[in-house]
């Protein structure tokens, strides 16, 4: 098989041409008047454009819609989601025309922005303006990861291509740059995205902000470059052909369109974008375009035939490749197993079965480190794992040794992001959307600031990725504050569907790796330390599989407790000091390893009230972190031990000590709560 499509069956010559633009464009015309609300400026003027790709150029099938080798498209642009849903409709996808009546209603499958929805060919979430951008990037080094492992002489099970509509807005944002920047340099010639340069934003025309040589910025960074008229269809296929020839370069069409294309009075102005046109201008755009001035949601039949040759075209495509892939299982059953497991949810390889143990004749160790031995031991088992660092690989401890790098030309496992985190969180999201690769992506822990909106799509997509946060408090030392995490744990803990472990020693990293791994499905936060930690004596203490749950029961008293400590990361081994001190002085206290909060809010009541019992109400949080969040657990009668200011610049063990996490003060904390100080 191959990347080459032929001539939609039903070819609409110029007149059929117009019938299907006019169908897009007034679909979106009517969804928006309907809902009161949205942007049908985009969709009027990108209809030439996007019409061209999905029925010429596009591989999809509406009835195996997740076809591994289907080409991706991402509406980048979100905002103008109503062309996509438009477009879906018409091609044959589950979007109905009662579903395009219900635009941006409770409940419908065509929210106001496109949320990830494969089954229905919605690729990814966009409306966060140049995530679709970086995140096709991610997906168009999956398709090179994957034919460079899996492809054979004779089977080409992948070689897809992702397109993208882009807009002004998304090249004005930062990921798109640090995205465009990486995707030249790693020669992806695999993306095309067509640019929608029409010159206008919110505020007024792109010249109040927007004033740069954007062909001259992307020629520079590797892109291939080509400019058009966006309503010239057979200009806009040229583009795309030449385009879809050039393999060393990513190709960008700046293709010159209209907003409000046909709206009388708004065309071309600001006033198209994010409004309805309102009744009267609604007509008058029919009009000027010999539309029905009257129709609601009119399909002409001579359009959809057009849109269901395409499809039809695309089923054909997608049936080949799955017989392809009988053949393929006959000829390479193992490589066959291997894609068939990733393909239904299983990770495939004896990965855990490689996963080291740690022992006390190792000694202290930091999580990072450990972190960095168990990604290694796992490699040569787990084929899916791919990822690397933003320029921090020798202080993440993310380099698999052994593998080749992701290069030019190359498509080794590691992955040099350069210092590109939030680019590094949109392209982990563009691997993981189809479940056949676990990227993982390494910074310090300060700096997932700047991957935040890549990081809250992941929750919203529930992509697997795992970030791997190291530096994870003032243990950094004398880099000083502006590297020190204060309220990034607490940032991350609030994000839905985050899974955030921050593990006590290298056995509960290991843990921690094996649960992200195994028994979650999104997005993981490994939260690392850089100084060292002791390894935990679990021939005296609960044994590390507790990191499974949540948090456990680390150490215990003969009855029940009077207090508990709670305490996270390198915080447990001074916590188990105090504990020790404290049943000294014949207090009864209880330890629990709270790795992860979200993991324990999964167990079942029973479980959670066996390790916090609500009667216990004496309750002591230690975490070098924000005190945010913790009076869920600690509750009125309780206290924190945190820091709620910004760090300092000092030796990590002066830092412990300044701000109070020393067994001494935990004591002393503890005793006060008692009322025994």
């Amino acid at each position: 098989m191959s990347n080459e499509v032929t001539a939609p069956e039903a070819a609409a010559g110029p007149a059929g041409d117009e019938l299907c633009l006019n169908t897009l464009r007034f679909l979106a015309v009517d969804a928006v008047e309907r809902a009161a609300s949205g942007h049908p400026g985009m969709p009027m003027g990108d209809a030439a454009m996007a019409y061209t790709l999905w029925t010429r150029f596009l591989r999809f099938s509406p009835g195996d819609p997740r076809w591994p080798d289907r080409d991706r498209f991402v509406l980048s642009a979100g905002h103008g989601s109503m062309l996509l849903y438009g477009l879906l409709h018409l091609s044959g996808f589950d979007i109905t025309l009662d579903d395009l009546r219900s635009f941006r209603q409770w409940g419908s499958p065509t929210p106001g922005h496109p949320e990830y929805d494969p089954d229905r060919g919605i690729e990814m979430t966009t409306g966060p303006l140049g995530q679709g951008f970086a995140t096709g990037v991610g997906m168009a080094m999956a398709a090179r990861y994957l034919g460079d492992r899996y492809n054979r002489p004779g089977y080409t099970l992948f070689d897809y291509n992702v397109y993208a509509v882009t807009s002004d807005g998304d090249l004005m944002e930062g990921v798109s740059s640090e995205a465009a920047s990486l995707a030249g340099h790693l020669a992806l010639g695999n993306v095309v995205y067509l640019y929608s340069d029409n010159r206008i934003t919110i505020e007024g025309p792109t010249d109040l902000t927007f004033t740069e040589d954007v062909a001259a910025r992307f020629r520079a960074m590797k892109w291939h470059v080509q400019q058009v008229d966006g309503d010239d269809i057979e200009a806009v296929s040229a583009a795309i052909e030449a385009a879809r020839a050039e393999k060393s370069r990513p190709s960008l069409i700046m293709a010159r369109t209209h907003i409000g294309f046909g709206s009388p009075a708004k065309q071309d102005t600001a006033g198209a974008h994010g409004a309805p046109l309102g009744p009267d201008e609604a007509r008058a755009a029919k009009r000027s375009l010999g539309w029905p001035e009257e129709s609601d949601f009119y399909v002409p039949d001579e359009a959809r035939r057009v849109f269901e040759a395409a499809a039809r075209r695309g089923s054909s495509l997608a049936a080949d490749w799955r017989a392809l892939f009988e053949r393929y299982r006959r000829d390479f059953p193992g490589e066959a197993a291997e894609l068939e497991a990733l393909m239904a949810g299983r990770l495939p390889g004896a990965w855990e079965d490689r996963l080291p143990a740690f022992k006390p004749s190792d000694g202290p160790m930091a999580t990072r480190s450990a972190s960095g031995r168990c990604l290694n031991a796992m490699a040569g088992e787990a084929p899916f794992l791919v990822g690397g660092s933003a320029d921090l690989g020798p202080s993440n401890n993310t380099f698999l040794k052994g593998f080749e790098s992701f290069a030019p030309g190359a498509s080794g496992r590691n992955i040099h992001f350069g210092v590109r985190e939030h680019a590094m969180g949109a392209v982990m999201n563009g691997m993981a959307l189809d479940g056949l690769i676990v990227p993982y992506g390494g910074t310090f822990l300060v700096f997932s600031d700047y991957m935040r909106p890549a990081i809250r799509l992941a929750c919203l997509m529930k992509t697997h990725v795992v970030y791997v946060f190291t530096h994870d408090s003032i243990g950094l030392g004398e880099d000083g504050p502006t590297h020190q995490p204060v309220e990034h744990l607490a940032a991350l803990r609030a994000v839905p569907g985050m899974t955030v472990i921050r593990p006590a020693d290298a056995e509960e990293t290991k843990e921690a790796w094996r649960t992200a791994l195994r028994d979650v499905k999104g997005p993981v936060a490994l939260v690392l330390t850089r100084q060292k930690v002791p390894l935990i004596d679990r021939t005296r203490y609960a044994g590390a599989e507790g990191v499974r749950r949540g948090a456990y029961v680390l150490a215990d008293c003969a009855a029940e407790p009077e207090l508990i400590i709670i305490a996270t990361g390198s915080e447990v081994h001074i916590a188990i000091e105090a504990c020790e001190a404290l049943a000294d002085e014949g207090v009864r206290v209880r330890l629990v390893n709270m790795a992860s909060r979200e993991l324990f809010e999964r167990q079942d009541p029973a479980y959670r009230e066996s390790v916090l019992p609500r009667n216990v109400r004496r309750r002591l949080a230690v975490e070098a972190a924000s005190s945010f969040g913790w009076g869920e657990y600690v509750g009125l009668d309780g206290a924190a031990i945190s820091i709620d200011r910004f760090g300092a610049s000092a030796p990590a063990p002066t830092l412990f000590e300044k701000f109070g996490f020393t067994a001494e003060n935990i004591k002393t904390q503890a005793l006060r709560l008692l009322g025994k100080s």
